[in-house]
């Protein structure tokens, strides 16, 4: 090959690779360890190895979810022993219509719109966050990798080294639950007593 410019020299640089995912990877820690510190103090040691050990990455593959995979793996082994697991109270009985059913109870139902869409449109980002950092560990991770990330199935699975059934049993079950820690966190932003407001007579 005479033409001096390899498709090697054409490969980003790990600097280039790595800038653009610095803040989901830091969204993603902040939801694993649930405060500021610890998630900044994970981003770093993950971009770290990740330099370390970037002759592995494999070109042409997704880099997202390979430095993913190393920032989880290094919340799994170090960062997690640092912490208690706060949760709300009984999440796991949370029924697969829990949002449905709380507006029921509380006569938000009625006219054309789903209430649950009520109470969804009434809800900032930081709010579904709120709530998905309350979920327990296993559930929050892959929570946070797929509502928050948009990663599919197939890659979570690759990022926590669990076969795709597991993902899915666990995003089936924290969907439920973080029904319910939506709900909670309606109550406590005052978006529930505002709808109860307009549904008055």
């Amino acid at each position: 090959m005479t033409d001096g410019g390899s498709t090697t020299d054409a490969l980003p640089t790990f600097d280039e690779l790595l800038g653009p995912v610095l803040q989901p990877a830091y969204g993603a820690a902040f939801h694993m360890c649930r405060n500021t510190h610890d998630a900044e103090d994970l981003v770093q040691e993950a971009a770290l190895q990740a330099y370390k050990h970037f002759h592995q990455f494999q070109p042409g593959t997704k880099f997202k979810a390979w430095f993913f995979k190393i920032l989880t793996n290094l919340f799994y082994y170090k960062y997690r022993k640092k912490k208690r697991e706060p949760q709300l109270v009984d999440l796991e009985d949370a029924p697969d219509c829990y949002l449905y059913v709380q507006t029921a109870v509380m006569g938000l139902q009625g006219g054309n719109q789903d209430p649950a869409e009520s109470i969804m449109g009434r809800m900032e980002v930081e709010h579904v966050e709120e709530a998905i950092s309350q979920l327990p560990e296993e559930f929050r991770v892959v929570a946070a990798l797929y509502f928050i990330e948009d990663f599919s199935y197939e890659e979570i699975a690759g990022i926590v080294e669990k076969p795709v059934g597991t993902v899915r049993s666990r995003l089936h079950r924290g969907r439920k639950m973080l029904q319910k820690a939506l709900w909670h966190v309606a109550e406590e932003r005052g978006i529930v007593a505002a709808l109860a407001e307009e549904k008055a007579p």
